[in-house]
């Protein structure tokens, strides 16, 4: 073999062997266990023996318990009623909205609708044949420009709607 062949081989050879990493077991007063790499903070713990096979397993979660202020006898409570009631006006007050951008999304139509027949000289492009005819076609990125207002306020009262329908469908 050539000598340029084998340095780097020797090379990752020698940085394979390097990247080996002494672990620690340590158990903290509360006896809890945990591991690590770092030498500086593996002061008076156990290191493992290199021979045992590596396994990772999620620490177990902390059992969750309620908050104060919930399990407390002076944290205010709603009754049923209250809360039926609260539902009832939030549920009128979504209706109310529902049909608001119900009339507003048949206006917004409307006016997109009466937008489109309109003529507007500006958009047409006027063209004369050699035999000195004419004929007129639309500029349909002009026409897209001045309609683009008109659907996206459709588009906004759809969007409105759809958010409106989904939240009543939500309540109980």
């Amino acid at each position: 073999m050539r000598p340029m062949r084998t340095l780097p081989l020797l090379v990752v050879l020698c940085l394979a062997s390097s990247a080996h990493a002494q672990v620690f077991k340590c158990v903290d007063a509360d006896g809890r266990i945990t591991y690590t790499n770092d030498r500086n903070l593996a002061r008076g713990c156990q290191p493992l023996a290199g021979d045992q096979s590596v396994s990772s397993v999620p620490a177990p979660r902390p059992a969750t318990t309620p908050s104060p202020a919930s399990s407390s006898p002076s944290f205010p409570r709603v009754t049923p009623d209250t809360q039926r009631a609260r539902d009832d006006t939030r549920r009128q007050v979504l209706q109310r909205e529902l049909e608001t951008e119900e009339q507003a999304l048949a206006a917004a139509r409307q006016a997109l609708e009466d937008e489109e027949k309109r003529d507007v000289p500006e958009e047409r492009n006027v063209r004369r044949t050699q035999d000195g005819r004419s004929y007129s076609s639309v500029n349909t990125a002009k026409t897209d420009e001045r309609l683009k207002p008109f659907r996206d306020k459709v588009e906004m009262h759809q969007r409105n709607l759809e958010a409106l329908r989904k939240e009543l469908s939500g309540l109980r």
